[in-house]
């Protein structure tokens, strides 16, 4: 089942992500048991003779097709409610990241630290290095540290957007007007990227977000650059 998430998913850097991964997995699990079962049913069913025309009802199979279902829900329900538990929950963070959507790019402000912002915009393709992903890599990347509570709060200047990034596990709508608020823990050093998931106008496509995280020490030292 560890395939499937590989394969549809990004790596997970944040302990959220890891739990969002293995939800999916325990849910296509679920899914093929159930398809597998309703094919084999449909498959056995095409050769059978034994009709019965005068059977008007069976209280038995009716109880147990209406329970297994219900059951089955269960089985996805809770959790499901774990992790959206999860996914509120602000415990004591170590720092705030404060991200602001604009037509087209993004505003980052450090609210513990004093005169720390900086926009952060999509790199041209004329302008691309070898090593950079079209539409991906930005001139100014969020540097976090790594192994530390963060508060993200998110809104916007304009229109709505959203700042996602697959592998954190985390997706906040920048409302206008709106403050709202995630946290994030990043487990390792590394590159993370996510785009804009709101359609906010001609060039939503290029408004890409980029995650440096790196150790404490290094976070320091940039600051201080």
């Amino acid at each position: 089942m560890a395939t499937w998430g590989n394969t549809l998913l990004q790596d997970a850097n944040s302990p959220l992500m890891e739990q969002l991964t293995f939800f999916h997995d325990h849910t296509m699990m679920i899914l093929t048991m159930i398809t597998v079962l309703v094919a084999y049913i449909m498959v056995t069913l095409v050769p059978n003779k034994m009709i019965n025309r005068y059977l008007l009802e069976g209280q038995t199979i009716e109880l147990i097709w209406t329970m297994l279902p219900a059951v089955t829900l269960i089985f996805i329900a809770l959790p499901s409610l774990r992790l959206l538990y999860m996914i509120d929950e602000i415990n004591n963070p170590l720092m705030t990241l404060k991200v602001i959507g604009h037509q087209w790019y993004w505003k980052y402000e450090y609210s513990d630290f004093q005169d720390m912002e900086f926009d952060s915009y999509m790199i041209p393709t004329n302008e691309m290095e070898t090593s950079n992903f079209r539409l991906l890599d930005v001139d100014n990347r969020t540097v976090l540290p790594m192994n530390s509570q963060i508060r993200v709060l998110v809104t916007a200047a304009d229109v709505i957007h959203s700042w996602a990034v697959p592998a954190l596990g985390i997706k906040i709508d920048a409302v206008p007007g709106r403050l709202n608020q995630g946290t994030i823990n990043i487990e390792r050093p590394g590159l993370m990227y996510g785009q804009c998931s709101e359609i906010c106008g001609a060039n939503h496509s290029f408004m890409p977000i980029v995650v440096e995280s790196t150790t404490m020490n290094n976070f320091i030292s940039w600051l201080k650059s």
